[in-house]
């Protein structure tokens, strides 16, 4: 082979594996679209289970830790309506209730 067909060929090469690597690393989910569905996983998790869902693999421990505490508060009555904790929520039960 000449040498000019031979840099043609490495020079597609090297194209077509940058095209791959785009393509693979572009359908990737984002951070954000990984919480979303971890937040599903979540919500949709049967009562008593307290596994990490596999949707959630992609998370720092940190943020899983923050959106469980944040969908057990939900689930307990203790969140406003945008799911924030509210104490006064927190409080109603055992302010209603008489020793």
């Amino acid at each position: 082979m000449k040498r000019r067909t031979i840099a043609i060929v490495a020079a597609a090469l090297v194209v077509a594996g940058a095209v791959a690597g785009l393509v693979l690393w572009l359908s990737q989910p984002s951070y954000d679209e990984i919480a979303d569905t971890c937040l599903t996983a979540l919500k949709e998790r049967p009562e008593g289970v307290k596994a990490k869902p596999e949707a959630c693999d992609g998370l720092t421990k940190e943020d899983y830790d923050a959106l469980a505490l944040s969908q057990v508060l939900g689930d307990l009555g203790w969140a406003d309506d945008e799911g924030r904790f509210d104490k006064n929520r927190m409080l109603e039960g055992t302010l209603n209730e008489t020793p």
